[in-house]
């Protein structure tokens, strides 16, 4: 009987880890929205690059992979950090899914980073999707995000402070809007 017990948890066990980090798009939960961070090429694979949502650090990856990324619809601010410090606004809609292109740019002294929302109109959407479809996405350990949210407070406000005053004034960054979304038949 213990081991009939031991069996059954285990594979209780098995298909909720599997769930929990299946390859593919995975749909928002309920009042959410999603944002897939894609870097679809190694060129500058060793650069890794800090990821952001407004006064929040959310995760870290590098090499060609992705970060997904769930949190309210309506207006937000995602951003990335490196030599440089690239910023997308967003209109999110709740219960769909935005990729942003991360790219890798050459800097001084480690890679810089881009980013580029894309639609399903876009060339570089079906090579999104296929790293999608193909790798699990990269997680942050949530200790770790909540030991650089301390570590970073001062370096994010500033930061911000920097894009209020000037960034988003002087800069062209992009913008989401909520029709960029990616129609659940061209997940598959």
């Amino acid at each position: 009987m213990k081991t009939i017990f031991c069996c059954l948890l285990a594979v209780i066990l098995s298909l909720s880890t599997t769930s929990i980090f299946a390859k593919g798009f995975q749909a928002p939960a309920k009042g959410k929205a999603v944002v897939y961070f894609t870097r679809v090429t190694n060129w500058g694979g060793i650069a890794s690059f800090e990821f952001f949502h407004q006064d929040k650090y959310i995760g870290v990856f590098k090499g060609k992979n992705y970060l997904r990324y769930e949190c309210n619809p309506g207006q937000q601010l995602l951003w990335a950090s490196t030599e440089n410090k690239e910023f997308v606004t967003a209109d999110l809609k709740e219960g769909e899914t935005y990729i942003v292109i991360v790219d890798v740019k050459m800097g001084v002294m480690k890679g810089r980073v881009g980013f580029n929302p894309i639609t399903v109109k876009d060339i570089e959407f079906e090579r999104a999707k296929e790293l999608i479809l193909a790798k699990d996405e990269v997680i942050t350990p949530t200790d770790k995000i909540a030991k650089m949210n301390v570590k970073l407070d001062d370096f994010i406000q500033e930061k911000l402070s920097l894009y209020e005053t000037d960034w988003k004034l002087t800069k062209n960054f992009k913008h989401i809007s909520s029709d960029m979304a990616i129609p659940v038949e061209s997940m598959k």
